[in-house]
């Protein structure tokens, strides 16, 4: 890393929190990006200050854009886009359409994350294998995580504003749901 690193911004997938940095040398027209630490993309001797670049982010290659925009003279300023949406109304979105527990399990860390469009479960970055069933209060999507059998209970809420409500059980304890 140089002392041209102009933003840094958390991202949360399915697969895990990402950190994306971009260093933008404005006397060398050098841009890098790196993602968890890794260089995905470098440009050299770009005469042209301003624009985008776009890159992919984690196991499904989420689409990521940097922005860069001039707002007076020499003073630049960085937005990140994912899927097309500010990062903001991205983070928006995707708390409608997942849910996201973080637990300790056995000494170690578990980010636990339902996709509920596809009820896809993934756990520190790994989709999980799952088993759906139709019980008489809603559905249950049962799995492991090392020697503890999980389930994620989707009910109604019985209020059409607030939809189906989704609860982690482990070992039979409930969960509490987390926002990022």
């Amino acid at each position: 890393m140089s002392n041209d690193l102009a933003g840094v911004w958390e991202v949360a997938l399915s697969d895990g929190v990402h950190r994306i940095e971009f260093e933008h040398g404005t006397t060398t027209g050098k841009r890098v990006i790196y993602v968890d630490g890794k260089e995905v993309l470098r440009r050299d001797w770009m005469f042209k200050l301003v624009g985008k670049e776009t890159f992919n982010v984690g196991h499904s290659e989420t689409k990521a854009t940097i922005n860069i925009d001039a707002v007076s003279g020499f003073a630049y300023e960085y937005t990140l886009e994912i899927n097309g949406k500010s990062l903001k109304k991205y983070m928006e979105n995707r708390s409608k359409v997942t849910s996201t527990w973080v637990l300790n399990l056995d000494g170690t860390d578990c980010r636990v994350v339902l996709e509920k469009d596809t009820m896809d479960v993934w756990c520190n970055g790994q989709k999980i294998e799952t088993a759906g069933e139709f019980v008489d209060d809603g559905t249950e999507t049962h799995f492991t995580l090392g020697h503890h059998n999980c389930c994620v209970k989707a009910v109604s809420s019985g209020k059409r504003r607030d939809g189906i409500v989704h609860t982690l059980l482990v070992d039979g304890t409930e969960i509490a749901e987390c926002t990022e």
